[in-house]
Formats: structure tokens, C-alpha cells, sequence
């Protein structure tokens, strides 16, 4: 299939640019993978659409605060994004990061705002054409604090929140976020509240968590148009046996599994062998477009997509593309709101 297949017309105010005030306020379009059937709901009245026994997965990776600015020796202002964590040391941490800056070279020491924090960043080297290894140097105790310190929520630049920090270090987390390590939401799991989740355990539901670490891997835009020509930059995701054992149980005795997010059907079609998830940590290039035959997954809960993503992509593969683009003229006619603080979709 080629990329242009899955491009559309989107009104740029249907692009969601705040929450709403309530995680659980959002719409929610559902599709009937057998009847092509829509039917308009909401994220509050989600349970009706579980039976006792489904096994719904999410993605408990945290986003970290991915977002920092340096200044060049020249004086000059550059944003570095991470991407990926590589190695940490006692006094130094190295990471993957795409460096936003003209006339950038190699052994560049970036000094972090604000002026006074002390703490430098080095370029090392380019990994790919678009990012870089570099290195932060010159604090004391964890990264993890010099990132709650001085980073920023990495919200995609094509939202323009007027939130504070604080507010989108809250709102830009799903609930359930335990493991720190991604630097974008799974924004699919921004929806659900303890209290919806509660309601879920009530119907019978089970609930399990895997872990995949957004990183390019999830929203690097795709620059072929021949989709068998593009590679996924790879992540890091993990399968508890505790996780493995409750979905491995539900495939086997013909429950659904409802994966929350792109993220979590990535996951466990990752570690799919012959129907079963395999336990297990590694790092995950899948890209699953139009053909591919998915061994665990039986529904997805997800976001609105941008045009000629791997994401809209993937979902196409799930519900087909004719399907999908239905859902999208349906969803922009009736003023869904898009993207990652948009409303959802149901695909069951």
C-alpha cells in the first residue's frame, strides 16, 4: 500500500489543543469490526461495551519531562528532545535526542537553561541523520531529578496548551503511568480515570499492564510513500509473566483482548508466538500495516491519528483502511475533537 492511501482532509479547530476538564468527558466513536456499524458514545459509558472475562491492556510507561534548552557557545538558543536513555554513569548520562539548533557539530558543549543550573550537555556523535549521542555532565545525585529540574512535558508541537508545566506534567500522564521512560503520551489511556477503571473491575474485566517507551519509534512521521520502505525506530517494551499468563489464559479459553493504545497492540504482537505472548524485554521495530495477521489483539481503544501516520496505519490494518476512513468522515463531521488530547475509538 502507499502512504498517500491514507490521507485526508482534517479542519485544523477539530485539532484538540487542551484537555477537557475531566478525563472521562471525551467522546468516543465505536466500530463494529463485523457490521461496519458506528455508533457515537462517550468515554464515560465505555463499560457497556466489555463483557465479563475481557482482558483490556495498558501501556503503563511514564513520560518524562523530554523537553530541555541549552545554550551554544555562540550564544545561541537550541531545544534538545530526548529520545531514547543509552547508559548512565555515577557522574554522567548518555542519551539518543534530537537536537533543534542551526550549526551544530560534533564535541558541541551545551550549557542548560536556566544559566545557573551548572549542567552540561555534549554532542558525541550523530547517530542517525536526525539525532544525536550526546551526554549530560556536571550535577550531582540522579538525571531523573536534573530532568524533573530543569526538562519540560514534551507535548507535540501542534499543540498550543495554555496549561502551566504543572498542569500538563498531570494532564499528559494516564493515571496508571508507573514506569518512567517514554517521551510522548499513549494517549489513548489519558481518557480513563480510577473510577472508570473501577467500573470496568466491577463488569468483570480484567485489567493487566505491559510497558512500551514511546519514543520515534511511535511518532516519527513516515517519509516513504511505498509503506513496505519505511523502518520503525525501535523502543524498548516488557511483558510481565504476570501479564503473559493473564492474556496467554484469555486467548485460550476465546475471551477478548482489548489493547488500550497503538502502543499496547505493538507490544503484544511483539511478543506473539503462535497465538500465546511470550514474558520477556526487548526492543520492538514492529510496524503493522494493511495484511498483517494479528495473533493476540481483539479490539483497540485509541486516539484520532494524524494523516499518513504508522498509527492511522495500524489501525487501518485492524478495521481496514475503508473502514477506518469512514470512521474519520463520520468522526470530522460530527466535530470530534483529534489527536493526542482529542476524543477516542472503539474498535471491537
Amino acid at each position: 500500500m502507499q502512504l498517500s492511501d491514507f490521507s485526508f482532509d482534517l479542519p485544523e479547530e477539530l485539532i484538540a489543543q487542551e484537555p477537557l476538564n475531566h478525563r472521562a468527558q471525551s467522546r468516543l466513536l465505536v466500530i463494529n469490526r463485523n457490521t461496519s456499524e458506528l455508533t457515537h458514545s462517550n468515554i464515560s459509558d465505555i463499560a457497556q461495551y466489555f463483557r465479563a472475562g475481557d482482558v483490556l491492556v495498558m501501556n503503563n510507561s511514564k513520560v518524562i519531562p523530554a523537553r530541555l534548552y541549552a545554550k551554544k557557545p555562540t550564544g545561541g538558543k537550541v531545544e534538545i528532545f530526548l529520545v531514547a536513555h543509552i547508559a548512565t554513569t555515577q557522574n554522567s548520562s548518555t542519551w539518543e535526542a534530537l537536537i533543534g539548533g542551526h550549526h551544530i557539530a560534533n564535541n558541541t558543549e551545551l550549557a542548560l537553561l536556566p544559566e545557573n543550573s551548572s549542567v552540561t550537555c555534549t554532542t558525541e556523535a550523530r547517530i542517525t541523520e536526525r539525532t544525536w549521542r550526546v551526554t549530560f555532565r556536571n550535577y550531582t545525585g540522579n538525571f531523573d531529578a536534573v530532568l524533573e529540574r530543569l526538562g519540560n512535558t514534551p507535548i507535540p508541537p501542534y499543540i498550543h496548551s495554555t496549561l502551566s508545566e504543572n498542569e500538563l506534567r498531570e494532564r499528559y500522564q494516564t493515571v496508571y503511568a508507573k514506569s518512567a521512560g517514554s517521551v510522548a503520551a499513549p494517549t489513548a489511556g489519558l481518557h480513563f480515570t480510577s473510577e472508570l477503571l473501577e467500573q470496568l473491575c466491577a463488569k468483570g474485566v480484567i485489567t493487566t499492564e505491559v510497558t512500551l517507551h514511546v519514543g520515534l519509534g511511535t511518532f516519527a512521521p513516515i517519509r516513504e510513500n511505498d509503506l513496505s520502505k519505511h523502518h520503525m525506530h525501535s523502543e524498548r517494551a516488557v511483558i510481565s509473566q504476570e501479564a503473559a499468563h493473564i492474556i496467554n489464559a484469555a486467548k485460550k479459553e476465546g475471551r477478548r483482548v482489548i489493547a488500550v493504545g497503538t502502543t499496547s497492540v505493538r507490544t503484544l504482537e511483539s511478543f506473539a508466538h503462535e497465538g500465546r505472548v511470550q514474558a520477556g524485554e526487548k526492543s520492538t521495530s514492529i510496524f503493522i500495516q494493511p495484511g498483517y495477521q494479528f495473533q493476540i489483539v481483539d479490539g483497540i481503544l485509541t486516539n484520532f491519528h494524524l494523516p499518513e501516520s504508522t498509527l492511522i496505519v495500524l489501525v487501518a490494518a485492524f478495521a481496514s483502511r475503508e473502514r477506518i476512513l469512514n470512521a474519520y468522515k463520520e468522526a470530522i463531521a460530527n466535530r470530534y475533537r483529534f489527536y493526542s488530547f482529542g476524543d477516542a475509538m472503539l474498535i471491537i
